[in-house]
C-alpha cells in the first residue's frame, strides 16, 4: 500500500482543522485526533481493498524484435482495462540502462473496457540481447486514497544489431571484386584466376604464356584464354572473444572492430560466390556456424554475433584450433581475427598456429592501435613524452617481430588501424581468391 497525494492532502487538512477547533472536544484533542486517524486509516484500507485485482487488467510491452544499436525506435507500453470503472495506473518497466530510453516510467487513466497506450523513445548503446521481464504496476482505489502494487511479469526480447560501419568500403570491395570476375584489368594487377572463363583476342597487356596455340591456329590470329577467380571456396571466420579483444581502440573494443570486419567480409564472399561459416572462441570454443554460400549467410553470422561479448578469460588457442580443424574437414581460408600482444608469447598461439597451417590457408588479422603509432613518431617536449615514445616505438618493434613470427609459421597477416581493417581483410581475401592459391 502506497497513500496518494489525495490522502496525504486530506489528512494534512484534518490535522489543521482540529488543531484549529475552537470548541470543546469530548475525551480531548488528542482523542479526536485519534478517531480521525482512525476513520482515515479505515477509509484508506477500504479503498485498497477494492481497488484493481491483477486479473482487471493487462499490461503489455510493444517494440521490433530487431534494431540496429545507436538507431532510435518506439517503445510503447498498453494497457487494457478489464472492469466497469476507470483504471489509474502508473507504472515502472525494468530496462536496461544502456537501452537508452527516454523515461523507464508512466501513468494513466483508462476509461472503463478500454485500452491506454503510452510511448517513448529508446536508442541502444549498447548490442546483445534484451530480456526485460518484470514491471511495477501501481493501481489506485475508487476513492483516490492508495495505490496497490503489483510485480507483473511482462516477458519480451529485444535484439540490436551492431552498426555495419564498413558498409560503403564493402560496397566498393564487392565491386572490385566482380571486375576481376568478369577479367577486367585494373593499373595495379589482379591476377587471372584458375577456372578457365573463355577465348579472346590478344592484347599487348596479356601474359605471353596464356596464348592458347591450337585456337590461334585456328582462327589465324592470337588468342588468349581468360580465368576466372575459383568459386564456392570456403572462408571461415575464428574470432577470438578473450580478453585481449575486450581493450578499447578507437573508442571501441577490438571484438567490435572486428565483428564488423567478419561482417563486411561475408557479405563480399557470399556475393562472389564462396561460403563463409564462423567460429568464436575463448578458452573455448563457442559459436559456430557452418559454411554455406546462401544470401542469408551474412545475416545469420550478425545474428550468431550480436549478443557475443568479449570475456575476461585468456584464449585457449591450443584446444580452439584443435577443435576448428575437427570441425572444418575442407581445406578453406581461415581468417583469425586476434590479437599479436606480448601475451600472444605466453598464451600458446605460436605454438598452436601450426595446427592450422597444415591444412588450411590461415590470414591473421590484427588491428593496430593508433595512439601507439602517433606516440612512437611524436617529437617529446619532456622526459614524461620521451619515455612514452620510447615505450610506444619499443612495443611497436616487438609487435612487428611478432608478425614476422607468424608469417613464419606459414600465415598471412594483416596488420592495420580500425577504420581500414574491413577494407584491408577484404583485399587480402580477393588476393588470395584472384591468384587461385587457396
Amino acid at each position: 500500500m502506497r497513500p496518494t497525494r489525495q490522502f496525504i492532502a486530506l489528512a494534512v487538512l484534518v490535522g489543521v482543522v482540529c488543531v484549529a477547533y475552537p470548541g470543546k472536544v469530548p475525551y480531548g484533542i488528542w482523542f479526536g485526533v485519534l478517531v480521525i486517524n482512525v476513520v482515515l486509516a479505515a477509509l484508506a484500507v477500504s479503498d485498497l481493498v477494492r481497488a484493481p485485482r491483477r486479473d482487471d487488467f493487462r499490461l503489455t510491452r510493444e517494440h521490433p524484435g530487431t534494431v540496429t544499436m545507436g538507431t532510435p525506435f518506439a517503445l510503447t507500453w498498453r494497457v487494457e482495462n478489464l472492469t466497469d470503472f476507470r483504471l489509474h495506473i502508473r507504472v515502472g518497466d525494468e530496462l536496461a540502462e544502456s537501452l537508452g530510453a527516454a523515461t523507464r516510467r508512466f501513468e494513466l487513466s483508462v476509461p472503463p473496457m478500454a485500452d491506454g497506450t503510452a510511448s517513448t523513445e529508446a536508442c541502444p548503446r549498447r548490442r546483445g540481447r534484451f530480456t526485460p521481464r518484470h514491471v511495477v504496476a501501481e493501481v489506485r482505489g475508487p476513492l483516490g486514497l492508495a495505490w496497490r502494487s503489483y510485480r507483473l511479469d511482462t516477458p519480451s526480447e529485444l535484439h540490436v544489431h551492431p552498426v555495419f560501419w564498413s558498409r560503403k568500403v564493402s560496397d566498393a570491395k564487392l565491386r572490385h571484386g566482380r571486375t576481376i570476375e568478369t577479367g577486367v584489368r585494373r593499373t595495379k594487377g589482379v591476377g587471372t584466376g584458375t577456372d578457365f572463363l573463355q577465348l579472346r583476342d590478344y592484347t599487348p597487356d596479356d601474359q605471353f604464356n596464356r596464348i592458347d596455340w591450337a585456337a590461334t591456329g585456328r582462327r589465324g590470329r592470337l588468342v588468349v584464354r581468360t580465368y576466372q577467380p575459383e568459386q564456392n571456396q570456403n572462408v571461415v571466420v575464428v574470432l577470438d572473444s578473450g580478453r585481449l579483444m575486450a581493450a578499447n581502440v578507437a573508442d571501441a573494443p577490438r571484438f567490435e572492430h572486428a565483428v564488423d570486419a567478419a561482417r563486411a567480409l561475408a557479405t563480399i564472399t557470399t556475393a562472389l560466390g564462396d561460403k563463409i561459416g564462423l567460429i568464436t572462441f575463448d578458452d573455448g570454443v563457442h559459436t559456430v556456424l557452418r559454411p554455406e554460400r546462401s544470401r542469408s549467410q551474412p545475416t545469420r553470422l550478425v545474428d550468431a554475433l550480436f549478443d557475443i561479448h568479449p570475456q575476461l578469460v585468456e584464449s585457449d588457442y591450443l584446444e580452439a584450433f584443435s577443435e576448428v580443424v575437427a570441425l572444418v574437414r575442407r581445406r578453406s581460408l581461415l581468417v583469425l581475427l586476434t590479437e599479436l600482444s606480448p601475451a600472444a608469447d605466453t598464451t600458446g598461439l605460436f605454438d598452436a598456429l601450426p595446427i592450422l597451417t597444415r591444412r588450411h590457408r590461415v590470414l591473421i588479422a590484427c588491428i593496430k592501435d593508433p595512439d601507439l603509432t602517433q606516440w612512437a613518431g611524436a617529437r617529446p617536449d619532456d622526459v614524461g613524452e620521451a619515455f612514452r615514445s620510447a615505450a610506444a616505438a619499443d612495443a611497436l618493434r616487438a609487435r612487428r617481430d611478432r608478425l614476422a613470427r607468424a608469417r613464419r609459421l606459414g600465415a598471412g597477416v594483416v596488420d592495420t588501424e580500425p577504420h581500414r581493417l574491413a577494407g584491408e581483410l577484404a583485399d587480402a581475401y580477393l588476393s588470395i581468391k584472384s591468384q587461385g592459391s587457396l
